[in-house]
Formats: structure tokens, sequence, C-alpha cells
């Protein structure tokens, strides 16, 4: 059966409300330093920091061509007793093979290089926030794993 003009039907109303729910993550992910993602559990990682998945990035390529990034919170990296970069590319390591080669879309061009990143605050992409202590890191997949490239 149609609808009538001005009521929204049952598919506009969970398209609202998940429109809303967008505007209110990024709300969060724009307020930056201690934001909690509670929702979100922490991804194992070697170092036993606690880190959270934020977002994934696709339609910014870079120089090699189509590139996903992963975003991380990792709010150990910064603080009074922060870990280090050395313990943090490990933990980047495991976060490209484990987390975003699952992730990886198994249609359509496949990426020339995945950016896993960690930031001790959520800082929105692109914009600089020089408190942020950050890590970045630039991989190539290579029979189904990832293969650290220099970045």
């Amino acid at each position: 059966m149609g609808q009538r003009t001005g009521q929204i039907g049952r598919r506009g109303r969970g398209a609202i409300a998940l429109l809303a729910l967008v505007l209110t993550a990024r709300a969060l992910l724009a307020e930056g330093a201690g934001v909690v993602l509670p929702d979100v559990p922490p991804i194992p990682v070697p170092s036993g920091q606690e880190v959270r998945f934020i977002e994934t990035i696709s339609d910014a390529q870079g120089p090699m061509g189509l590139t996903l990034r992963f975003r991380f919170l990792a709010p150990q990296i910064g603080g009074t007793d922060p870990v280090g970069a050395e313990v943090a590319l490990a933990d980047m390591e495991a976060l490209c093979d484990g987390f975003a080669i699952e992730r990886l879309p198994t249609l359509g061009p496949q990426p020339a290089q995945i950016v896993i990143s960690l930031s001790d605050r959520v800082v929105p992409f692109g914009e600089v926030d020089e408190e942020a202590v950050q890590y970045f890191e630039a991989y190539s997949v290579q029979d189904g794993a990832c293969v650290w490239e220099l970045y």
C-alpha cells in the first residue's frame, strides 16, 4: 500500500534513527580527549593495552592508490606511563593482521595500502591536535597477511 504525503514510513523512521545515531557518534568523536567508546569492546593486542576501534576511512586515497585507514583509540600511548613506539608497532601489526585483514572487501578493488593508526584521544580525521599522541604505520597485503611498508 502507498503512504500519504507527509507521513514517514517504517523505512523512513529507521533511516532517521540511523542518521541520528551517526550524528551522535560524530559529535562524540569531535569531543576529542577523554572520549570513552563504551559500546565498542576492546581489541586484544600483544601489549595488553586497551585499544578500541574508532572508524575506517576509505575515501582518502594514499600515495599507493586505494588506501583503507583503520583508526583506533589507545589512551595508554599518552599519559604518565606511556606505551612506547616499539610496543605500539607490534600492536599495530597485530591489528592489521587480526582486525583489518578480516574487514577487507571481498568484491571490487582491493586496497593497495592499509594504514593503521593509534591515538591517545579521538582526533577527527584530517585535523591536527598538537597535544595528541599518534602512531601511524602502513602495510601492503601479500598472501593474506600485512607486510610493513615505509610510511
